[in-house]
């Protein structure tokens, strides 16, 4: 999923290790996020939108996804 997390870490002067440690997971799991190789809970999701000020629909761009939803996948059938 699309997402503008390197943005906002950035933005805000944070390194992955210090965004991580301020919602309470690791900077792999930071880096992992930024580079669309894992999607967060909806709870981490939410952590960082604390952080950052933002809803979450601002954080993560699920309009510019490739991957389709289950809802998506099921109307195929």
């Amino acid at each position: 999923m699309k997402n503008k997390v390197r943005a906002l870490r950035e933005r805000m002067g944070l390194t992955q290790g210090q965004l991580g440690a301020l919602v309470g997971t690791s900077r792999q799991a930071i880096h992992a996020i930024e580079t669309e190789k894992f999607e967060p809970s909806i709870w981490l999701a939410y952590d960082l939108s604390q952080v950052f000020g933002c809803t979450i629909e601002q954080i993560f761009l699920f309009e510019e996804s490739d991957r389709k939803s289950w809802a998506q996948i099921r109307k195929q059938v």
